[in-house]
């Protein structure tokens, strides 16, 4: 009787350290951590991007990364970039390489039930697009039947063509992959292929910071809607929480008017409602696990998401995507920007 009370009692302090570790949170993690690793990608200019000029990482996906370590951690430069490819990006959150990857990823349901990922919110609607040489004559998809097609290894793209070609009755095409945007750009001007194909904000990013822009011609065909989300590992909810609101933070600090130059004098304001969603004398961090002014601290460094999207692709940028009249526009002014009810 002994022996079985204490294998009894063995077995249930083992079950309760296994729950234990079980409800590990990498919100908790990252906090003792004191770092956040955050996972983008570095050759995809206006998302993640790697700038020689000034050595600094860059784009609407770092700047996400810069948020995200500013609401959890109370400092921007507490973020390590990590870089992932799009093949690469899955393994790098399973296998905790990076807490959260921010890597132009379209949002699918098979990923999140085959591959145990959660995603974050929408930010940024794209559709996948075909780029080719201006020289080819080539105006429109059809004129493609029989071409070799290059994209990115491990991306939705490369499933998107091969159903195109099937659904067209296209015998002769066949898709090449590549590693990363900067040498599937490579093989598109070296003629190894005669597209390139991805979402169509990587192909306006890639020409438009060509030398020669008017080289290369985006076809006005749009294969499959490709709407991008950030994601986390599964099943822990208090850190995926914890992101979806950072996140609709940056959206309803935009449709609110709030921004980076007006957050010290928004922070005085008698609005309750604003006060709470600052965290002035309260907040809704605590329901996060985060401090109560988290919004505010992301605010102070990427300024709000039309703020962040302005910087990265706005029409000062040589990959200007313009917002109006897209699912990129706040949804008071007809898209799909959006933020749930904070009351």
């Amino acid at each position: 009787m002994k022996l079985i009370k204490l294998l009894t009692a063995g077995m249930f302090a083992g079950l309760a350290v296994t729950a234990g570790h079980a409800s590990a949170s990498v919100l908790d993690t990252v906090k003792q951590r004191g770092t956040l690793n955050c996972g983008t990608d570095n050759t995809a200019p206006g998302f993640g991007y790697l700038n020689t000029t000034t050595g600094q990482m860059e784009g609407l996906d770092v700047d996400f990364c810069r948020a995200v370590a500013a609401a959890v951690l109370g400092d921007a430069s507490k973020v390590k970039f990590v870089t992932v490819t799009d093949k690469s990006r899955f393994d790098a959150v399973l296998t905790n390489q990076v807490d959260v990857v921010f890597a132009h990823t379209t949002i699918k349901p098979a990923r999140e039930s085959s591959i145990a990922i959660d995603f974050l919110p929408v930010n940024f609607y794209d559709g996948t697009g075909v780029m080719v040489k201006t020289e080819s004559g080539v105006k429109e998809f059809a004129d493609l039947d029989g071409a070799t097609f290059c994209t990115t290894q491990g991306s939705v793209t490369e499933t998107v063509l091969t159903s195109a070609f099937k659904a067209r009755g296209w015998e002769g095409s066949k898709v090449l992959t590549y590693e990363n945007l900067e040498k599937l750009f490579a093989a598109l001007n070296s003629g190894r292929c005669n597209a390139m194909s991805t979402d169509k904000s990587a192909l306006a990013a890639w020409a438009g910071n060509s030398p020669t822009p008017a080289d290369y011609l985006i076809l006005p065909d749009t294969l499959d809607k490709s709407p991008f989300g950030g994601f986390v590992a599964a099943n822990d909810s208090k850190w995926r929480n914890a992101l979806r609101w950072v996140t609709y933070g940056l959206f309803q600090a935009e449709e609110s008017g709030i921004t980076q130059a007006n957050l010290e004098e928004k922070q005085k304001s008698e609005d309750p409602f604003v006060q709470k969603f600052l965290g002035v004398g309260g907040g809704y961090g605590k329901d996060f696990g985060l401090p109560d002014d988290f919004v505010a601290q992301a605010l102070k460094v990427t300024g709000n998401y039309g703020e962040i999207y302005a910087r990265n692709l706005g029409p000062d940028t040589r990959m200007f995507l313009d917002r109006k009249g897209t699912p990129n526009a706040l949804w008071t002014e007809g898209g799909a920007i959006y933020s749930p009810l904070w009351n």
